[in-house]
């Protein structure tokens, strides 16, 4: 059997013993922050001379999300940035992660020119967090695509998109750069190329199935898309560095996802299929800008399917992210999985079987995603796979939290006391704190999420925010565990119990 993961900050469901942890404990100059996404709190779609999103269309078709919902008001951050900012500064978290809407920056991809009601949004949101001592760490895309960019020549799919995000990225560069000092070009491009091009549940909903999409081929559209991001990526670098890094100061970096993926037995095969696992996740992304291409699993298992970098694309490629972006939620055990056909998308491609389940005891307890279960120590592990795979980049973790259901059934009083969610953040802030006394570079950690909002597929049914949202009235109220991080961040905390 596997080697038992890190007890010293694991905890099981008896409720084991936790130690009482402090802002005091980490290194001097770490940053602690919560984070949001444009679409998922903005609401204000058709204020202020914002323009359509792949989000608001795939919204409006019937079936895909959930709850029948959409972003269109979300949580009214667009008004109410303020209160939120407030609420953050109560809480003495040093910076906010948030997302600019590019459809409110070029309403019409890059057609109409700059949006200034747009620009002086994120002007005064950005104002308010240095008012208040908070650092804007701000990421340019985090999954809405101005529209009329997919309908003109395939958004993703089309190499055509690097000369508009750059351009896009530049202009941003340009207004915010003087204050802005940390910038994400890409939130999660695994998720939006697979889901959105590969399986079809996310925006803009492609994928081979035609009883499910309309348009779209899952063998290769996600591996195109990710391709192009790699390449904007590394154009809205080339644009920073000569033209505004020396004046600003700022990093670029990325931010990727993935699950731990544990190897169910001590079986050479199982081993192997979780490092390809995890090779699929985080090296699909990063070896392209560390080592010039990506892993040599990949090029064996996609084969043709995979773009190929020229030799000027990976010079440019290489060596252009500053830091990295971790977003972690949950992990799985892994083992080896055999295929009759030849496979044809994304998950197939890896050959391997996921589960939560070994030896008929559970990686971890549940929260309210089907996809979320609670396993601190595979966080830890993300953390160190990185950080020997690319010789210790300097690492943020820039989401990281758990859900509970939307229960309309409960009272105000309950819906407030989410101790799970402070047992969450108490044990996975444990796992960072022992990543970065074993020399990590880990220089952040960003909660997922501020506030209750719009979670995608999910619409309104799960609850991520350290601050309950009334759904009806908009009102924030903070949640027990925004306390908590209050008491955290002051150093005066007591355990909870």
């Amino acid at each position: 059997m596997p080697s038992p993961p890190e007890q010293d900050f694991a905890t099981n469901s008896a409720g084991a013993a936790r130690l009482p942890i402090q802002r005091r404990d980490f290194p001097h100059r770490f940053v602690f922050g919560t984070a949001t996404a444009s679409y998922q709190v903005e609401g204000a779609f058709d204020e202020g001379g914002r323009g359509l999103s792949i989000w608001d269309t795939f919204c409006k078709t019937p079936g895909r999300i959930l709850d029948a919902s959409n972003g269109d008001l979300a949580v009214d951050q667009y008004h109410r940035y303020k209160e939120d900012v407030d609420n953050m500064a109560e809480m003495g978290v040093d910076a906010y992660r948030f997302s600019v809407a590019w459809a409110r920056i070029y309403p019409d991809g890059l057609e109409k020119g700059v949006n200034k009601e747009g620009v002086t949004y994120y002007n005064k949101l950005i104002d308010y967090l240095l008012e208040k001592g908070i650092k804007p760490y701000v990421t340019l895309y985090h999954w809405d695509l101005p529209q009329k960019l997919h309908d003109s020549f395939g958004g993703w799919t089309s190499q055509e998109i690097v000369k508009h995000f750059a351009a896009y990225a530049e202009t941003c560069f340009a207004a915010f750069g003087d204050r802005v000092k940390h910038w994400i070009t890409f939130n999660e491009p695994l998720q939006f190329s697979v889901l959105g091009y590969g399986l079809g549940i996310h925006a803009p909903g492609r994928c081979s199935d035609r009883r499910y999409c309309k348009a779209g081929d899952s063998a290769t559209e996600p591996y195109l898309a990710g391709h192009n991001v790699i390449l904007s990526h590394a154009a809205a670098v080339k644009i920073y560095r000569e033209k505004f890094k020396a004046l600003q100061g700022g990093v670029v970096g990325i931010t990727v996802d993935a699950e731990w993926a544990e190897p169910m037995t001590d079986s050479v095969d199982d081993k192997v299929a979780s490092q390809r696992r995890l090779e699929f996740q985080l090296g699909w992304f990063l070896d392209p800008f560390f080592f010039g291409d990506y892993p040599a699993t990949m090029r064996e298992y996609v084969g043709d399917r995979l773009p190929k970098f020229t030799p000027e694309e990976q010079k440019s490629v290489r060596g252009s992210v500053e830091f990295v972006g971790i977003n972690h939620y949950s992990s799985r055990f892994v083992t080896p999985a055999l295929y009759a056909k030849p496979s044809d998308n994304y998950h197939q491609d890896q050959r391997i079987l996921t589960s939560a389940v070994r030896n008929g005891a559970v990686i971890g307890d549940k929260a309210a995603s089907p996809w979320l279960y609670i396993v601190p120590w595979g966080l830890h592990r993300v953390l160190k796979w990185v950080s020997e795979r690319y010789n210790r980049p300097p690492i943020y973790v820039t989401e990281n939290g758990m859900d509970e259901e939307n229960n309309s059934t409960l009272t105000l009083d309950e819906q407030l006391d989410d101790l799970k969610r402070i047992h969450f953040y108490q044990d996975y802030l444990t796992a960072v704190l022992q990543a970065t006394r074993e020399g990590m570079d880990i220089r952040g950690y960003f909660a997922w999420s501020l506030v209750d909002n719009f979670e995608w597929a999910m619409g309104y049914t799960k609850r991520f925010g350290l601050y309950y949202v009334d759904y009806e009235t908009l009102k924030r109220y903070p949640k027990r565990s925004a306390r908590w991080f209050k008491r955290f961040l002051s150093n005066s905390i007591k355990q909870e119990v």
